[in-house]
């Protein structure tokens, strides 16, 4: 007979992983938590309260508390979003953040390893065998799984391995630097605002951000176009906001996936979750949320597949998510497709943030993580001002 090591190999540490990793080890079950060392994603580090309430995060781990965001259109023009008393945007840093989340599932049961991925090897024998390895080019090891789930990023290799057409999955390319920031400068920078920057000249296809840290900030920038240069980017943003003399602590670049996977899981013994699912928000970006809600609904599916052993039920990850999630996702989608397409569209589309309705119904959605139901006039307005702005009926001039 061979030996089962552990029901599941959770493949990567981030929020997704460390998640997955804590709730099955929660339930009683034998979880091996693979995590590379020295990674951290590229990320503006921004969470909503409900991030903090539905997964027992405690309010230290946050280094900022943005009350307001101001959003740049290409001809310069600004609009702040004041939160308002609804709630406030969290900022977390990633390399504390991440192992604080690590940390808790060792803490619930859960065996950390640090090691690079390599393939998955199979035999007659139940179950799938992880090979991985100490470090790059140390020696190899295998560790059999009844469930191996992959939170490995974009462009996941565990993907790769199991899920086919996955490296097909739209991306966008971040970069950006942490460095340690004043309280503000004379040229705008202000370290209790998130600043979001429509400017073709930093971004053609996305947008640049500054978000604040407390001590340190983040100064970051995402394209989908190669030959773009991001770093380049980030380096004329910093000089523009009178940043380019701050220490810089560390800069991290990675791709980004927009849209999810159409299938999670390989129908046997494999599922992905995070970044490796794609669950990363169109037009936003974000994705700390998302990845950690989405861990959840692959942790459940997991469970339900070592209780039962039916591969069956690890489809069902996805359809529970896209259920709460999915349409949110759709008309981010939309909302990237026409507004981020040019200049001109931009501005238009910063002109629309102006908009009270906007703001109100914005935030709110931020804070609960769903479409708000409760005011459909306002919801109707916001349909006609958003078809004014995209074709331009009188709608500029606010």
């Amino acid at each position: 007979m061979t030996q089962i090591d552990f029901d599941a190999v959770v493949v990567g540490g981030g929020p997704a992983g460390a998640t997955a990793a804590a709730d099955l080890a929660r339930a009683g079950h034998s979880v091996l938590l693979l995590d590379r060392a020295g990674r951290i994603k590229p990320c503006g580090g921004a969470v909503p309260p409900r991030l903090l309430a539905d997964f027992a995060v405690p309010e230290s781990l946050l280094v900022a508390r943005a009350r307001s965001a101001r959003m740049v259109a290409p001809s310069a023009r600004t609009v702040d979003m004041p939160v308002g008393e609804i709630g406030y945007v969290g900022m977390v840093d990633r390399d504390v953040f991440d192992e604080w989340l690590r940390a808790r599932a060792a803490t619930l049961g859960a065996e950390r390893r640090t090691g690079v991925f390599e393939a998955i090897e199979r035999d007659d024998a139940p179950g799938a065998t992880v090979v991985y390895r100490e470090s790059r080019g140390g020696a190899l090891h295998r560790v059999r799984a009844r469930v191996v789930i992959g939170a490995d990023g974009a462009r996941s290799a565990v993907a790769r391995d199991s899920l086919p057409n996955s490296e097909n999955v739209k991306c966008v390319f971040a970069y950006h630097e942490v460095i340690r920031s004043p309280r503000s400068t004379a040229q705008g920078f202000d370290g209790t605002r998130c600043d979001v920057i429509y400017q073709g000249r930093l971004s053609p296809d996305f947008y640049a951000w500054v978000f604040p840290h407390g001590e340190t900030s983040s100064i970051g920038v995402g394209s989908a176009h190669k030959g773009f240069s991001l770093r380049g980017s980030v380096r004329q943003l910093r000089e523009e906001m009178g940043l380019a003399d701050c220490e810089t602590v560390r800069s991290e670049g990675a791709p980004i996936p927009l849209k999810p996977l159409k299938r999670w899981d390989n129908g046997r013994d494999v599922i992905v979750a995070g970044d490796a699912a794609g669950v990363v928000a169109p037009a936003s970006g974000e994705g700390i949320y998302y990845a950690m809600t989405g861990a959840r609904h692959v942790a459940a599916a997991a469970h339900r597949f070592l209780i039962t052993g039916q591969p069956a039920a690890l489809r069902s990850a996805r359809r529970s998510f896209m259920r709460e999630h999915g349409r949110v996702f759709w008309i981010l989608g939309i909302m990237q497709y026409f507004w981020y397409a040019s200049d001109r569209r931009r501005e238009r589309f910063v002109a629309m943030c102006a908009d009270p309705d906007v703001q109100m119904l914005t935030w709110q959605a931020y804070m609960n993580k769903r479409l708000v139901r409760a005011r459909p006039m306002a919801h109707l307005k916001i349909f006609f001002k958003d078809l004014g702005h995209l074709f331009g009926i009188g709608a500029v001039r606010q």
